[in-house]
């Protein structure tokens, strides 16, 4: 996980874990164990919606993921709050990083002085910082958002056309992707699923296609801002990305079975009792992805094999430790684009902005 450092296969989340049970802990109830209850929490009421500061009992991480029936809940408070005609918001407008951390961590105990410190030191780079919505997509999101807003090229891989035959293609082949679960956006049954994928890869190479043309960072922001209020669309770009990481786990789980050398994190990935092969990783995890868990680290990696993206983490618990700036993959190729995002608890991820001038420099 970090530079020159990897966790043995039973130290990943999930791992171990029976097929067909919840690989998440049981959420805590809608308003229970947040930023709120915590010693060190925020002051004022929590923002629903986005990444929260993650609730702590002392050194105790608290499971934030949420089941179905609780973000639905969630969704109409902020229709509610909002009004029908304001979209909601996936990514919040940018505000100085450590403004909000002293609004998110006010505290003295040893995670909050982590914090930050953690802050501080992300801070030397970056000036602001942009929360991403959690409701189980959240590192799709904030791995797309900074993707694309950066986007000057169409990548190669969006490029060849052999992209859109993906989905025939595989589905013909294995019979088991039918029971992919769309997001909760879509109602799509089996028998179209192809056509539905096809459609959202369709979709990203057109949104991708439309950034790079942009001219200058400012509108190719705005425009991606504008993009991901259209819950539609954002949406069907998570189905696509989810599909490509499925197509990658098939090629590295081939490649593994034809005794072909493959990255050592593909070796974890099907090393979990939890995903011995592609089916079972699609059946146990990326089918619960925006349903009732989020991506584990070893799936970063996958993340950004699927889109060819080096994904940095300042991960703020890890502070002061090797594994505070984690890459995913920990050596990319040299050609692969660089986005960065910034994890409190390696469960949500907010977005950097703003290089600063010396920085740049």
């Amino acid at each position: 996980m970090s530079q020159g450092a990897m966790p043995q296969p039973g130290g990943w989340p999930g791992a171990g874990a029976p097929e067909g049970h919840d690989l998440e802990t049981e959420p805590a109830p809608l308003g229970h164990g947040k930023a709120a209850a915590r010693e060190d929490a925020p002051a004022g009421q929590e923002d629903p919606g986005f990444c929260p500061a993650r609730g702590y009992s002392g050194e105790q991480e608290e499971d934030m993921y949420r089941a179905e029936d609780e973000i639905e809940k969630e969704k109409e408070l902020l229709v509610h709050e909002r009004g029908l005609s304001e979209p909601k918001l996936s990514v919040a407008p940018e505000m100085d990083i450590m403004d909000y951390c002293k609004k998110e961590w006010r505290g003295n105990t040893q995670m909050a002085k982590r914090m930050k410190k953690g802050y501080e030191e992300v801070s030397q780079k970056f000036t602001s910082i942009r929360r991403v919505r959690g409701d189980n997509y959240c590192a799709l999101r904030a791995t797309l958002f900074q993707a694309m807003s950066q986007a000057t090229d169409l990548p190669i891989w969006l490029k060849n056309q052999d992209i859109m035959l993906l989905p025939e293609k595989l589905i013909s082949r294995y019979n088991w992707i039918k029971q992919w679960k769309l997001g909760l956006k879509f109602d799509g049954k089996g028998e179209d699923l192809g056509d539905k994928i096809k459609e959202s890869l369709a979709l990203l190479r057109k949104k991708w296609t439309g950034l790079t043309a942009m001219r200058t960072a400012e509108e190719r922001q705005v425009a991606c801002d504008e993009l991901f209020r259209n819950e539609e669309e954002e949406y069907s770009l998570y189905e696509a990305v989810k599909f490509l990481m499925l197509s990658k786990a098939i090629q590295l789980y081939d490649d593994k079975e034809k005794g072909k050398e493959v990255p050592f994190f593909s070796v974890l990935l099907f090393a979990r009792d939890t995903s011995g092969d592609p089916a079972q990783l699609l059946r146990n995890h990326l089918n619960q992805v925006g349903h009732s868990g989020g991506l584990e680290q070893v799936e970063m990696f996958l993340l950004a094999y699927a889109v060819h993206h080096t994904i940095q983490v300042y991960r703020l618990s890890k502070y002061n430790t090797e594994e505070f700036i984690t890459s995913y993959p920990t050596d990319p190729p040299k050609d692969w684009p660089v986005v960065t995002l910034i994890a409190e608890d390696d469960r949500h991820y907010n977005i950097p902005v703003r290089v600063c001038e010396e920085t740049s420099l």
